[in-house]
């Protein structure tokens, strides 16, 4: 039965996580031409406490406290990287550290695995694994004079087991894989995965980037090696906030990192000749930390982890679903194909649409009022975000998406992508 709008307004009077709508920038419900936001796993909504909290570190700890509030920020990487852990992560306290770009932490975590399984020359990576994620698997085996063995993923369906694990063998150093695929929105089986890579004596690095904030990671209990991560998706970090990355703590001590700052020295300040690795995960350290970004950061989190990654997970499903069903019902009589797991345990939070048009369709969902995402070759990606999403926001926006259809005023838009500069 196709859903009405009014089982969307009974899932959101009974939705738990209605209250916390109102603590984000742009929800103002009583504006009946709102903006239908399901652009979510692309960049977060701003939290109204993030001004604030950014203001306070530039007007108190900067302007006032100067030099003197490094007491204070010399360990937020750390502290931060506890809470996430704590909240969102499901990791205990000193396997977290906050800084850097997910790439950059990509880069030390696979160089650092890589280096703790010598005589192993292959790395493993997906086809359709994250731009970034490929091209560091090739610059890092390229530098090492590693082989990548690339395997092939459903574009829909995402990494079949079977195909993983007939390319792991004793000369696999280091998989990478995303836990949510970013163009479909496949979800891995983090246990099963991890299995079979250690079966082999490899490690496996993670990237959460479009899962953390929405889907539980359970990275101790699932046995993770190494993670990395954005915050500026579902954790609402805002555009470049700093990402995380995740060690093991067994791990700790068997890894070096390749990009040796004084942030990873052990005696930071006795500004020594040598270069000594800290003990912990504070040997991941880089650079100075992007204090003001961690402090934006810091306030997303804390939002995730007080709504509860399983309650989070759970309207993220029902949501999902209500996409797909709308989306039997009214996209799919005009051609276009679910391109995403259909079985809401198969997917993360969000859905994707293909459509030889994809990327009209998308410029004219936007000039309705709905902000989608468009992703090569030809898909339309919708990330209600379950923090602040309603139901009736999704219902409305997939009513515009059919009436797009049914008037062809999609057609109008031009063909070819245009490129940002």
């Amino acid at each position: 039965m196709e859903p009405t709008r009014a089982h969307a307004e009974q899932l959101d009077a009974a939705d738990p996580l209605a209250a916390f709508r109102a603590r984000f920038a742009g929800t103002d419900d009583d504006d009946p031409d709102r903006l239908l936001y399901l652009d979510g796993n692309s960049l977060g909504r701003m939290p109204l406490a993030t001004p604030a909290a950014v203001a306070r570190v530039v007007e108190q700890e900067w302007a006032r406290g100067l030099v003197g509030s490094w007491s204070q920020w010399i360990g937020a990487a750390t502290r931060l990287g506890d809470e996430l852990g704590a909240g969102v992560l499901g990791a205990g306290p000193g396997q977290v550290l906050v800084g850097d770009s997910t790439t950059v932490n990509l880069y030390e975590l696979l160089v650092a695995g890589a280096a703790a399984r010598p005589g192993r020359d292959v790395l493993v990576c997906t086809a359709d694994d994250f731009p970034t994620d490929r091209y560091v698997v090739a610059g890092v085996a390229e530098a090492r004079g590693m082989t990548v063995r690339e395997i092939e993923a459903d574009l829909d369906e995402g990494l079949d087991p079977a195909v993983l694990a007939a390319a792991l063998d004793e000369r696999v150093a280091v998989v990478v894989l995303s836990l949510v695929a970013y163009r479909s929105g496949a979800l891995a089986d983090v246990v099963a995965v991890t299995r079979a890579v250690h079966d082999v004596g490899a490690l496996v690095l993670w990237d959460l980037s479009h899962a953390v904030g929405a889907v539980p990671t359970d990275l101790d209990a699932s046995g993770a090696d190494l993670a990395v991560g954005c915050t500026y998706k579902y954790l609402n970090g805002g555009p470049g906030a700093p990402a995380f990355l995740y060690v093991r703590r067994d791990l700790q001590a068997g890894l070096r990192s390749p990009i040796q700052g004084w942030f990873g020295q052990r005696d930071q300040f006795a500004m020594g000749p040598e270069y000594v690795p800290a003990d912990g995960i504070e040997r991941f350290g880089t650079g100075t930390p992007p204090v003001l970004g961690m402090a934006a950061v810091e306030v997303g989190a804390a939002l995730v982890a007080e709504a509860g990654i399983d309650r989070l997970a759970a309207k993220a499903r029902t949501m999902t679903d209500l996409v797909v069903a709308l989306g039997d019902a009214w996209l799919v009589p005009h051609g276009v194909v679910l391109a995403s797991p259909r079985q809401a345990a198969r997917r993360g939070a969000h859905v994707t649409f293909a459509h030889p048009q994809a990327w009209q369709l998308t410029q004219a969902l936007v000039d309705r009022g709905v902000v989608p995402d468009f992703r090569t070759p030809d898909r339309v990606r919708l990330g209600p975000a379950p923090l602040y999403t309603r139901f009736v926001d999704v219902w409305d926006a997939m009513a515009r998406f059919r009436d797009v259809l049914e008037d062809r005023s999609f057609e109008s838009f031009p063909a070819e992508r245009a490129r940002v500069t």
